[in-house]
Order: structure tokens, then C-alpha cells, then sequence
């Protein structure tokens, strides 16, 4: 089956891609997509399928020119996420320690201290995504990493240049921005990776450095300093998406709302609805290693499946009331953090960080009033500019 008519970049299905993504799922469980030459994966089986799927694997494509994009290409070629086994195997579990469930745990006090701070600053009037949800995960993951936190609006921009081309029909001068930020983000690591050989510290760049010069080859120079721009570049994109996007919508139901600051529903609860409800992810691709079939419709070695997250986290084949807002559902199998051999490595350093800052948030004020909040231009990684909100301070 074949699906001709979609346009991925369409202004208004990036504003609202959830009507057009429930016709899909009512066309089929995978369609073709003639515009990208891959198949959409539309439903909530046929994403996890194929994220389970070991016929299925995330195969790096040098983008061109090579010589040009060679600064961006390095740094994705040689990343955790564009390699499958037994290179994806060998960086992961030089990695797995550090975002462990239960070395993350022991993170808590430090990132509630963050949070506490950095939340009675706001003012009526702050933007909560400038001011409190961007700089907070960069805080928290260059702190694990040992980079100075001044530098979080470099480390942001320069995320935020490369993740850019994740995006549908990029432009030249997207293309560009993401190699100038991929070969200045690419230096300032290395300069860190540098001066940590000579000054070890208790740090994970530290972590990483040994076991790179241990003599066992765990992490080459170019998969080490990739290594730390993918923890930080998905660090924070993430994180910032998915409180922007929950917000909003916990807010816009303001029963569901009461429901979480009286403490009828945990917040651990009603963060996986705010996550399945408008992924911050809304598509990963996986291309087939072998020929294979998906819910009945073949596809053929070297194709590309795109698995649309937010479309399978909306199937009301795996939710009840798939397009309602309910933060006590239970279960809440949503695919916002991926499955299979590329589930997000840092799902409980994400988890207990989107926690603690929405708690503390809540806490702080007893009334969040938006007064703007503009949508980006994306689709893929979907979020807000800005998130500016008057505040009543509880109490």
C-alpha cells in the first residue's frame, strides 16, 4: 500500500500531525511513502515490530558532499546510536554503568539541589524553557561529564545546529550551520578529553579516557569524543521536548492537572502520559539488513523503515481513549524512549530529571498560566521556542 499525498514538512502537519497520522493508521499498518522513498510505519505493532525486529538495523549513510559534511559525518559514523553490533554492543556497555538505574539514583539529591535553585529564580513572565528546561539537563549532563556549565549555551547551539538535520528536505544553510557546530563541538570536546589525560577527575570523560588508554581499544579517539557530543546533543534535546510538550498539555487539562499536585497520581505516573501524548520523537528510522515482512507486507534488504513514534503512541489499538490525556494510565506501553537494541540509554537519568523538575516546579507555584508558546518549525524532534508563563507562588 502506498501513500502519496503526505507532505512530512507541510507547515500545518508540523503544527498539528496528529489528524493526518490517524488517517494513516487507518490506511495501514505500513505504507509506502513515495515522496522519501521508505516505508512509514504507522501503527503501534508495526513500530515496535520493527524496533524488535534484528532483521532491522540503524545503517549510517555518509551524507554529501562527503568532503564537505566530513566533520558531521564523523561524529555520527562513529556514534552509539548509528552503529549496530558488535561496535553498538562494545560502546554500550562501556556506557551502561554510568546510566545505570542505580548509579542515576544516587544523582538525585544533587540535580533536586539544581532544580530547587534554578526554580526560584523564575519570575512571572519567564520563559520556562530558556530560563529552567534547557539549561537544567545541560547542567545535570555536563556535570556528569565534567564540563564547565558556563559553557551550556555553546553545548545548546551547538546541539541544536547538528539536530537540525535530522529534519525532512534540510536546506544549504542548515547543512551548513550543522558542520561548522559539528567541527567547533568536535574541538572543545577534544580540548577537554586533553586536558583530563594530564587532569583526571571524577568525571565520566575521565571514566571513558581509562578505559580508552587501558590498552583494550574500548573507544577510539573519534567514538570517544562522538561519544560525548551524541550524551549531551540527546541529553538535552530530549528532555526539553518532552517538558515543553508535557506541560503544555498538563496544563491545558487542568483536572489532570489538579490530579498530579494534589498527589492523587505520583508524577512518575503522569510523566509516561505526558510523554506518549506529543512525542518529543516523532520518527526513527531502521533500514532492513535482509529481506523481511512487517505485518504482512514485504520489505526488501536496503530499505528504509521510518517508525513513527507519535503515530503508535496515539494507536488506539495499544491505548484506550488513545487521544485523551489521562495521567494515571496504567499500563502505558508508549514508545517515546524507542525499544529494542537502540532503547535510549539514558532513559532513567531523562526520567528522574523530568520528575524532579516538573515536581519542584508544581510546587513552587500553585498557578502556570501560558501566555505564548511558539511552536518550532520541526517535526522530527517537536517542541516549543519558547514557553512563556505568568506564576503565582505557592503560598
Amino acid at each position: 500500500m502506498t501513500t502519496s499525498h503526505l507532505d512530512l514538512t507541510d507547515p500545518a502537519f508540523v503544527a498539528d500531525p496528529y489528524p493526518a497520522l490517524a488517517e494513516l493508521r487507518a490506511t495501514g499498518d505500513l505504507l509506502w511513502h513515495e515522496p522519501s522513498g521508505r516505508w512509514l510505519a504507522t501503527t503501534h505493532a508495526a513500530v515496535t515490530r520493527v524496533l524488535r525486529d534484528r532483521s532491522f538495523g540503524r545503517l549510517w549513510t555518509d551524507h554529501e558532499p562527503a568532503d564537505v559534511m566530513e566533520p558531521f559525518n564523523t561524529l555520527h559514523r562513529n556514534q552509539l546510536m548509528e552503529n549496530e553490533p558488535p561496535e553498538h554492543t562494545r560502546m554500550r556497555r562501556l556506557l551502561q554503568g554510568a546510566f545505570g538505574r542505580g548509579h542515576v539514583e544516587r544523582l538525585r539529591p544533587g540535580i533536586e539541589s539544581l532544580a530547587s535553585e534554578m526554580v526560584a529564580r523564575l519570575v512571572p513572565g519567564s520563559d520556562l524553557l530558556a530560563d529552567f528546561a534547557e539549561p537544567f539537563p545541560v547542567f545535570v549532563i555536563a556535570d556528569l561529564l565534567g564540563f564547565p556549565r558556563v559553557d551550556h549555551v555553546l553545548l545548546r547551539d551547538w546541539s541544536q545546529a547538528i539536530v537540525h538535520m535530522y529534519e525532512s528536505d534540510v536546506d544549504q544553510a542548515t547543512r551548513a550551520a550543522a558542520v561548522r557546530a559539528s567541527t567547533d563541538f568536535a574541538a572543545y570536546v577534544r580540548d577537554i578529553v586533553e586536558h583530563r589525560r594530564s587532569h583526571p577527575g571524577d568525571d565520566l570523560v575521565t571514566d571513558l579516557i581509562a578505559a580508552r588508554d587501558a590498552g583494550d581499544a574500548k573507544l577510539s579517539d573519534d567514538e570517544l569524543v562522538a561519544t560525548v557530543v551524541l550524551l549531551l546533543n540527546a541529553g538535552h534535546e530530549a528532555s526539553v521536548n518532552t517538558f515543553g510538550n508535557g506541560l503544555v498539555a498538563l496544563l491545558g487539562h487542568p483536572e489532570q492537572e489538579r490530579r498530579v499536585r494534589s498527589g492523587e497520581v505520583d508524577v512518575a505516573t503522569a510523566l509516561e502520559e505526558l510523554i506518549r501524548f506529543d512525542a518529543p520523537l516523532q520518527l526513527f528510522e531502521r533500514t532492513a539488513t535482509a529481506d523481511v515482512e512487517v505485518m504482512g507486507t514485504p520489505v526488501r534488504a536496503g530499505q528504509v523503515v521510518a517508525c513513527l513514534m507519535g503515530s503508535a503512541n496515539r494507536d488506539a489499538g495499544a491505548f484506550d481513549d488513545a487521544d485523551g490525556f489521562d495521567v494515571a494510565r496504567d499500563p502505558n506501553p508508549h514508545v517515546g524512549f524507542g525499544m529494542g537494541l537502540h532503547f535510549c540509554l539514558g532513559a532513567p537519568l531523562a526520567r528522574l530529571e523530568l520528575q524532579i523538575s516538573l515536581r519542584t516546579l508544581l510546587d513552587r507555584f500553585g498557578e502556570i498560566e501560558v501566555t505564548a508558546a511558539p511552536r518550532r518549525p520541526t517535526w522530527v524532534l517537536r517542541g516549543y521556542e519558547s514557553l512563556v508563563c505568568d506564576l503565582s507562588v505557592t503560598g
